[in-house]
């Protein structure tokens, strides 16, 4: 045992960099891989990206994602090679053209919309609930009339 630990050490030492270059290279292609899947819909999960899904599927698609980086395709490369077979529901972002720009703009709208709405509400309620000064007093047979309405019915 005492003669284990120094030959560990002597050969940590003797080669340090054959596993550094080795680890920086994974490192570099692993963030590739996960830029890339981050912006891509698992089609299993429906509501996470590829790098964070678990399933099954997702684990291949990182797999080809990974074997076309090795490859030297560029991440718009693989993005497109994706949506040619998923089409608009694989990115995670859709694009901003056609009937896509309802996804984007639809929030917007409904917060103006719902605020224009809430407006004129409100402007009703205190147009409704002001005096009006060109409503002339009651005259004495209205009152009555009001009085009369406001007691209690007999029994």
């Amino acid at each position: 045992m005492r003669r284990l630990v120094p030959m560990l050490i002597a050969l940590c030492v003797a080669t340090p960099h054959a596993g550094v270059a080795a680890v920086v290279e994974e490192t570099a292609i692993d963030e590739q891989v996960r830029d890339i899947a981050k912006t891509l819909r698992c089609t299993v999960c429906q509501t996470e990206n590829l790098w964070e899904s678990g399933a099954p599927l997702a684990k291949q698609m990182r797999d080809a994602i990974r074997e076309r980086v090795t490859r030297g395709e560029s991440a718009e490369a693989i993005r497109v090679y994706f949506h040619s077979r998923y089409g608009d529901y694989i990115m995670m972002a859709p694009p901003k053209r056609g009937l896509n720009w309802l996804i984007w703009l639809a929030p917007f709208l409904l917060l103006v919309g719902g605020g224009v709405f809430l407006w004129r509400e409100i402007s009703g309620w205190v147009t409704r609930t002001a005096p009006r000064p060109d409503t002339p007093p009651l005259d004495d047979a209205s009152r009555r009339r009001i009085r009369r309405e406001l007691e209690p019915p007999e029994a």
